[in-house]
């Protein structure tokens, strides 16, 4: 959430994503001095301060915080959530009263926040941005030995912004496979179609950067949904949603559809004028709609019979018009 560390802004965005139909806003909780050295190195996409002034410039104190998290659940009816990047970050949390946090790509070797965050007994994300399954493995277990049964595991890759063939998407089902936890997509793509897609794959978790304008400030502004995207991705979400948890059985379906069968299959019929006696071959069959006559596919129980009536062109050919030999 681009919020720059005006309060203001985050509420604005706040505000907007809830109207984009989203379940959870989730911020970052930073203490630049528990977290970083002012000499710590800034990635490519980060150029125009030091992230250690950044940092310290978009801090949220507990007033603020609080704040915050009181607008999100009070005023807008979503839930808050937060990732924090140091053991006083997840004090600061516990003191203001979060109920779920996310642990950030970067902190999934940082065994001590894990612990810190497992003695919270809190809801638990796990992004696994830049991990190797040994590393996660390490954490999941950590977290799984010490009380958070099912903490929910994010792919993610920390690539800014992130070429689809990178997105590891065939990732969900390994590792809820291998885990036996919840699984969800962290998602730097540019667009919407990804998230989309992780649902199908099981994603109950679809975590996006969210922005009022790519123009922004900020390193997360120009790979960001605007409002107008958020709201597409949402609705594309939701639809799946519906359609992946309402299995249909085919036959139930099409028995219930006998009228669209009536006007869009067809029926065996006459191809000419047909007299009394002739032993019917294909010649003498056409296949016209509707489809309320002998279907079709039972053309092949027609030929070789006897025709017991004169049967003129365009006629529908029953069952009863036949006879053996």
């Amino acid at each position: 959430m681009t919020h720059d560390g005006s309060l203001g802004q985050a509420k604005a965005l706040i505000k907007a994503a809830t109207e984009c139909g989203v379940d959870a806003v989730k911020i970052q909780t930073h203490i630049a001095t528990a977290e970083t050295l002012a000499t710590a190195p800034a990635p490519d996409y980060f150029q125009d301060e030091s992230r250690y002034s950044y940092f310290k410039r978009t801090e949220f104190d507990y007033t603020q915080l609080k704040e915050l998290k009181d607008y999100a659940v009070v005023e807008c009816g979503i839930e808050l959530i937060s990732s924090p990047f140091s053991m006083e970050a997840v004090d600061l949390l516990e003191s203001v009263g979060f109920q779920t946090y996310k642990v950030p790509s970067g902190e999934i070797t940082n065994l001590p926040l894990i612990l810190e965050l497992a003695k919270t007994k809190k809801n638990i994300i796990l992004s696994s941005g830049m991990s190797s399954w040994a590393e996660l493995d390490e954490a999941v277990n950590t977290f799984i030995d010490n009380g958070i049964s099912q903490p929910t595991l994010l792919q993610c890759t920390s690539e800014y912004p992130c070429p689809a063939k990178h997105s590891g998407l065939n990732l969900l089902q390994e590792m809820a496979h291998r885990y036996g936890v919840p699984v969800g997509f962290s998602d730097h793509t540019l667009g919407i179609y990804l998230p989309i897609a992780a649902v199908c794959f099981g994603a109950v978790v679809i975590e996006k950067h969210f922005t009022l304008s790519k123009q922004m400030y900020g390193p997360d502004a120009g790979f960001s949904l605007t409002p107008d995207e958020f709201t597409d991705m949402v609705d594309g979400i939701r639809t799946v949603e519906i359609a992946l948890s309402n299995n249909i059985n085919k036959d139930s379906m099409a028995s219930n559809l006998g009228n669209m069968k009536v006007i869009f299959e067809k029926s065996i019929v006459a191809k000419d004028n047909l007299k009394k006696g002739i032993t019917i071959d294909k010649t003498h069959l056409a296949y016209k709609k509707p489809g309320d006559g002998l279907k079709v596919n039972q053309y092949r129980f027609i030929i070789g019979k006897r025709l017991l009536r004169d049967i003129s062109k365009d006629e529908k050919i029953q069952l009863s018009d036949l006879a053996d030999k």
